[in-house]
């Protein structure tokens, strides 16, 4: 029976629920007192998310607002890399928001070194943009997932294809 059991360490995040979250949005900033006339648009492109408004407190309200909403739907703050706010056309301004998914090396080599340190019968290894961790122990598998949710990485990590 040394049948070893495995999970994979990734940082992703929920289509459908970051569409929703970016709708909500979009319809709170259009009900809202405050925000009903400052023309803001947010719009959801496949790796990024534009705001572009009047003023940067309506840009600062909006970054609430996704915040609030991204929060209700499980989906990390971790996710939203803030560029730069750039002036646009009409003294507005225009900022990308970045969505950050997958595990750098970087990153993933300092899961693998925490793995290596403090679990000596696990093994970690990184495959593209995830770390596979392994064991012939479910529970020294419970162990590290508990111990990397300790811990404070700059990305959102997620656990998949345990078995």
């Amino acid at each position: 029976m040394a049948s070893t059991f495995s999970f994979d360490v990734v940082s992703d995040f929920d289509r459908q629920e970051l569409v929703n979250t970016v709708d909500q949005s979009i319809r709170e900033i259009n009900s809202r007192y405050d925000l009903k006339d400052t023309k803001t648009t947010v719009e959801l492109g496949e790796e990024v998310i534009t705001v572009n408004t009047d003023s940067e407190f309506t840009l600062e309200a909006v970054h609430t607002i996704l915040r609030t909403k991204a929060a209700k739907r499980n989906l990390s703050q971790k996710i939203f890399e803030y560029g730069k706010v750039e002036s646009a056309s009409g003294n507005r301004v225009r900022q990308e928001i970045k969505l950050k998914k997958g595990i750098s090396q970087e990153i993933a080599k300092k899961i693998t070194k925490l793995i290596r340190d403090e679990f000596k019968k696990v093994q970690g290894s990184i495959q593209g943009d995830a770390v596979r961790v392994s064991s012939s122990s479910k529970d020294d598998l419970q162990s590290v997932m508990q111990r990397l949710k300790q811990e404070d990485f700059p990305v959102a990590l997620q656990f998949t294809n345990y078995r």
